[in-house]
């Protein structure tokens, strides 16, 4: 035991009134450019670098507080899910995975459903996050989903849906592929209401997710540099044995091929949502107050 260490350092701090341990995620680095950016500037950017642009993945509660007007919303009451139903068990059992994911994110699973406004405008909002168990989508994922359709339905009004997800939930098996119709039966009775349905594809956005109710908007905006796609791209090279063009599957290779409408910057996503839901709704643009007349001059006071 090295006492220096130990004892006598943490006694000084102490009388000089120091902090024993210091904070480890003061600097964040850029997995692009290894640029160290300060997180409080981070944060205020909303998790966007601001030298490269590069999207960092954010949760969905701090997404809803940047997205919806004044950050306020509220969550949407969901019927509870069978937990477990497999029973499974890999290197742990899965209800012991759950309490992990809910007690790390506070959520009670990977999906939050709220009613808010954007601009002005009441929506309905749907937002996966990766990081309850990779965004992966099982039985209550899918009632939270659903119930975001039921809800907009009733209040009639538009779906805005973020999608981050690695796919189906394996611990549930066959219960979670069932969520991919039950979801796409969703979409397809808020169409059939004449509402509009934006979806927001942010890094990943794979597997059987990308099979339903995430590529069937009426619009599709993915944020920069997002992957999006059904199978990796590791597996599919392993598949056809050939090596994939640069970019592939990526946000802008994707709308360059027609998959994807938009490339939005997180930055500017709000303000391309609202202005969207204005034309699909055919709402009036806000008004914009006039600018005050600049001062005569002089000598046209004098004239």
């Amino acid at each position: 035991m090295n006492w220096i260490t130990n004892y006598v350092r943490p006694r000084i701090n102490s009388m000089l009134g120091r902090q024993s341990t210091m904070p480890d995620n003061l600097w964040i680095k850029d997995p692009e450019t290894g640029e160290m950016v300060f997180h409080k500037d981070l944060e205020q950017n909303q998790y966007v670098i601001p030298a490269s642009g590069y999207h960092m993945r954010i949760g969905a509660k701090e997404r809803l507080a940047r997205f919806l007007d004044g950050g306020s919303y509220d969550q949407i009451e969901t019927p509870k899910a069978a937990i477990d139903p497999l029973r499974f068990r890999d290197e742990k059992r899965y209800v012991d995975r759950l309490k992990e994911a809910k007690a790390k994110t506070g959520m009670d699973d990977a999906v939050l459903a709220v009613k808010g406004q954007i601009e002005g405008l009441p929506i309905v909002t749907a937002v996966q996050d990766f990081s309850f168990i990779g965004g992966s989508l099982g039985m209550a994922a899918g009632e939270i989903i659903i119930k975001a359709f039921e809800t907009a339905l009733e209040l009639k009004r538009p779906m805005v849906l973020f999608a981050a997800s690695g796919g189906a939930r394996m611990q549930e098996g066959i219960f979670s592929l069932m969520q991919l119709p039950r979801t796409t039966v969703g979409v397809d009775r808020l169409k059939e209401a004449g509402l509009p349905y934006i979806v927001v594809l942010t890094n990943p956005t794979t597997g059987g997710v990308t099979a339903s109710y995430a590529m069937l908007g009426d619009v599709h905006i993915a944020e920069p540099g997002a992957l999006i796609g059904f199978a990796g791209p590791r597996v599919i090279e392993q598949t056809i044995r050939e090596k994939l063009p640069e970019g592939f599957q990526r946000s802008e290779y994707l709308m360059k091929h027609g998959m994807v409408d938009m490339v939005v910057s997180r930055l500017e996503m709000k303000a391309t949502v609202a202005r969207l839901l204005r034309l699909m709704l055919k709402h009036p643009a806000p008004e914009v107050a006039a600018l005050p007349a600049p001062p005569e001059s002089p000598e046209a006071q004098a004239a």
